[in-house]
């Protein structure tokens, strides 16, 4: 079936099985994007995350059928905006370092929280984080980071704390 969505900003046409999961679209040709990581395929690691109509989601569990008409944003066009810096500085900030596996996941849950809600509480934070499945880094640093995060985004785009 022919496929035509906004893929990282960009209007794309690509032709996939109905069945085919979003990951394998994702990753093989003609995009060729690794950010998204094939882990568990089950929808449980989050390692296969993207940003899908303005959630995450796991690609993993999405069909190709799904994806026609849809947005998707992948680790690799979000990292070229001012919100991923944000979050990256607030990641160093509170002195999170992922393993790698799951910092796709982890960032774009983090962007997804900060756009439904600009100061977020703990709680906010954990209840969205709670999705994400990787023990290189403890929830309440985690939470430190998006509050860090938070933080910076304010001072970015309103010169202050809001």
């Amino acid at each position: 079936m022919t496929l035509e969505f906004l893929l990282n900003r960009e209007n794309v046409i690509t032709e996939a099985n109905a069945g085919t999961r979003l990951i394998d679209i994702l990753r093989g040709p003609p995009f060729f994007l690794l950010g998204a990581k094939a882990g568990c395929l089950l929808g449980i690691c989050g390692a296969c995350s993207v940003i899908f109509n303005g959630k995450v989601i796991k690609a993993c569990q999405i069909l190709a059928f799904r994806v026609h008409e849809s947005e998707v944003m992948t680790i690799e066009g979000f990292s070229k905006s001012n919100e991923y810096q944000d979050i990256v500085k607030g990641f160093e900030k509170a002195g999170v370092e992922t393993c790698g596996y799951c910092e796709t996941g982890k960032i774009l849950t983090v962007q997804t929280i900060l756009a439904k809600n600009r100061q977020p509480t703990r709680n906010d934070i954990l209840l969205n984080l709670g999705g994400l499945r990787c023990r290189c880094t403890e929830p309440e640093s985690l939470v430190e980071a998006v509050l860090a995060a938070a933080d910076l985004r304010q001072r970015r785009i309103y010169g202050r704390t809001a």
